[in-house]
């Protein structure tokens, strides 16, 4: 049975330093259960309690459970391997102590960071990734990192492809898990971000069959997305004009993703993912809906 979760960033808690005071985890578990969803991502460290025995208490007493959290490394640069495997530990060992070996370890680039890639989100050109010597270091940072987790706490790594990130465009992914070890590394398919970056997330799902382990939902609006790319929008002011919309209102098909998943027997997580900055309307009204039009399309 395909589970349905939700994560902090639906409440403005993002991983990236921004204007404006995101809601407290209190209160993001509070409504995330009152709006439906049966489990949650950590948010970024140090969001929710990082002792086990705090944090399983407040998300049992919610009847929520711990689904993954997100690591980003800027895995290209190999001086920065080692504090990634470092830092994907720390947050594997507290899932690991919560909920066993069934979290995810969510791997993706340090989005954001370089100023070509952010500026070019949703249209980025083939001369603005990766040379051969860094796809092969991006990828070994990659493997490094999974067999390191895997090893120590069980749990398993996916990657997720990211606007603003250095594998975005649904060549890159592939690119990528051409690279990477399949036994180890899986795919976190992000449905909004592949279509923001001119991909077709069905077909993502299809070519990955398999190897898709964990899966946000995030839907995209193409009106915004068009205007994003004719006027020359970096990825902030694209979120912040709600070109990541509500599911149901833009140009994702779910319908179809759900036939897919369940022709393929998918039985995992799939984490709805709203990305709002602070200040950005009402999470709890958004998270709300979004629960419903999954019930309406057969995720109960």
């Amino acid at each position: 049975m395909i589970k349905i979760a939700n994560a902090p960033c639906s409440w403005g808690a993002l991983e990236f330093d921004l204007e404006g005071k995101a809601a407290g985890y209190s209160l993001v578990l509070d409504e995330m259960q009152k709006t439906g969803y049966a489990g949650t991502e950590l948010g970024d460290w140090g969001f929710m309690p990082t002792d086990p025995v705090v944090l399983k208490e407040e998300l049992h007493k919610r009847e929520l459970t711990l689904v993954g959290a997100f690591v980003p490394v800027a895995l290209r640069d190999r001086s920065t391997h080692a504090s990634g495997i470092a830092a994907a530990l720390k947050v594997a060992r507290l899932l690991a102590a919560v909920e066993g070996a069934n979290p995810f370890i969510v791997l993706a680039d340090d989005n954001g960071k370089v100023p070509q890639r952010m500026q070019n989100a949703g249209r980025v050109k083939p001369e603005m990734g990766l040379s051969d010597a860094e796809w092969e270091a991006f990828a070994e940072g990659a493997n490094q990192i999974a067999k390191a987790v895997k090893e120590e706490t069980g749990l398993r790594l996916v990657f997720h492809h990211h606007c603003a990130g250095y594998v975005e465009t649904p060549q890159e992914v592939n690119k990528l898990f051409a690279l990477t070890d399949p036994s180890l590394v899986g795919l976190c398919l992000d449905t909004g971000h592949c279509q923001f970056a001119g991909g077709d997330p069905l077909v993502l799902l299809k070519k990955n069959a398999g190897r898709v382990w964990h899966i946000h939902f995030k839907d995209c609006q193409p009106e915004v997305a068009e205007r994003s790319r004719r006027e020359g929008w970096d990825y902030f002011k694209s979120v912040s004009e709600g070109v990541f919309c509500e599911l149901g209102k833009g140009a994702v098909d779910f319908q179809a993703i759900k036939d897919e998943l369940e022709k393929q027997g998918f039985t995992g997580w799939i984490v709805v993912e709203q990305d709002v900055l602070p200040g950005m309307g009402s999470p709890y009204e958004s998270a709300l809906r979004n629960r419903e039009y999954l019930k309406s399309i057969g995720f109960e």
